[in-house]
C-alpha cells in the first residue's frame, strides 16, 4: 500500500465523493479515482459502492477506515514533530480522556495550571475509555484520564479515585424536590442510559437488581441508550427521561434546565490517570494530575482517592474481571 492511496481512500470516505476528495488533496479527480482503484485491486475487495458522482463506503471500507485514519494520524504527528524539531519548538503533550472527563474535569484542571503550560503545545483527544487506554499503551498519548479497568501491562497508574453517580432530572420534575432520590422511584420512569454494557451501565444494572427492581425490558418503560453523558443531559432537558450518570459531566459541565440529585444507593464511578510505563513523567503532566485531584475533590460528591496498587481490589468490589 502507498501513502497516497490511503490518503485518497480516507479523503473520499470523509467527503462523500471522489470530487470532494480531489479538492481536499489538491489532486485531479481521475488521479484520486485511480489511487482508490489501485488500493482496491491490492487488497482484493471494494471500498466503495458507486452511484454517479457520489460514493458509499462498503462494510469492509468502514472496517478498514479506523486503522487507516489511525495510521495517517501517526504519520501526520511525525511530520509535525519533524517540523517542530526543525524550528526548535518544544514537543506537544498529547492528552487523551474519556468524553465525560474531558468535558467535566479536564478544562478546570488545565485552568489551575495555566501559567505552567502557557508555553507548552497541547493536543487533547476525547474517546471511549478503551480507546484512551489504547492510545496510552501505543504511545499516541503521553497521558490518559479514564475509568477502571486501567491496570494493563505497559501502563503506570498514578492514582485511582471513587465518586458517587447521580441522577439528572428535568427542571421542575417532582423528584427534584427530594434531596436524595430513591433508586426505586425511577422504576416507572424512562431511563436514559449508557450504551456500553460493561462500565457504568453494568453498575447501574447491578444496583437495580440488588434493590429488587426488575431488569427485564418487558417489565420496564423503554430505555434510551446513548454513548455520551452530554447527550444524556440534553435528552433529560428535553423531558425525554431521567438519567443516572457519572458526576463529572453533570457537575463539571452542567446544562441549564437539568437538576442533579444524589441517589440513595451508592453506584460508584472510578476515574484514574495513566501514563506509559517506564517513561519519565513530564513536569506539566505531573502538575495536571495533581490539579485534577484538587478539581475533583471540589466538584464531585463522595470523592475518595485510592493508592494505585488497590486497582485489583477495586475491580473485585465491582464484580468485574481483572485485566492482564
Amino acid at each position: 500500500m502507498e501513502l497516497r492511496q490511503l490518503e485518497a481512500f480516507a479523503a473520499t470516505l470523509s467527503s462523500g465523493s471522489v470530487s470532494g476528495a480531489a479538492r481536499l488533496l489538491g489532486r485531479s479527480q481521475p488521479a484520486v479515482s485511480r489511487l482508490i482503484q489501485e488500493l482496491e485491486a491490492e487488497i482484493g475487495y471494494a471500498l466503495f459502492q458507486r452511484a454517479g458522482p457520489r460514493v458509499t463506503p462498503t462494510e469492509q471500507g468502514f472496517l478498514l477506515f479506523e486503522d487507516v485514519e489511525r495510521a495517517l494520524l501517526g504519520l501526520r504527528q511525525i511530520r509535525e514533530r519533524a517540523d517542530d524539531i526543525a524550528r526548535g519548538r518544544s514537543r506537544p503533550l498529547r492528552l487523551a480522556a474519556t468524553n465525560a472527563l474531558a468535558v467535566g474535569l479536564l478544562p478546570a484542571a488545565l485552568q489551575r495550571i495555566a501559567p505552567q503550560i502557557e508555553a507548552t503545545p497541547l493536543s487533547i483527544r476525547s474517546a471511549p475509555a478503551e480507546q484512551v487506554v489504547h492510545a496510552v499503551l501505543t504511545g499516541s498519548a503521553h497521558w490518559g484520564l479514564s475509568s477502571l479497568p486501567l491496570d494493563h501491562k505497559g501502563l503506570q497508574v498514578h492514582w485511582v479515585a471513587r465518586a458517587s453517580c447521580v441522577v439528572a432530572l428535568p427542571e421542575g420534575d417532582p423528584l427534584a424536590a427530594h434531596g436524595t432520590v430513591p433508586l426505586a422511584a425511577l422504576a416507572t420512569r424512562r431511563v436514559i442510559t449508557m450504551a456500553n454494557p460493561y462500565r457504568l451501565r453494568h453498575r447501574l444494572d447491578r444496583a437495580w437488581a440488588r434493590a429488587g427492581l426488575s431488569t427485564r425490558p418487558d417489565l420496564r418503560p423503554p430505555q434510551i441508550e446513548t454513548n455520551s453523558s452530554m447527550n444524556a443531559q440534553a435528552l433529560v432537558r428535553a423531558g425525554l427521561g431521567v438519567a443516572v450518570l457519572e458526576p463529572a459531566t453533570v457537575l463539571g459541565a452542567p446544562l441549564p434546565g437539568v437538576v442533579v440529585r444524589a441517589l440513595d444507593v451508592g453506584i460508584p464511578f472510578f476515574p484514574g490517570v495513566v501514563t506509559p510505563q517506564s517513561q519519565p513523567l513530564h513536569p506539566a503532566l505531573q502538575a495536571l494530575s495533581d490539579a485534577l485531584l484538587e478539581t475533583a475533590r471540589e466538584l464531585l460528591p463522595g470523592w475518595q482517592q485510592y493508592p494505585a496498587h488497590e486497582h485489583a481490589e477495586l475491580l473485585r468490589q465491582l464484580g468485574e474481571p481483572d485485566v492482564d
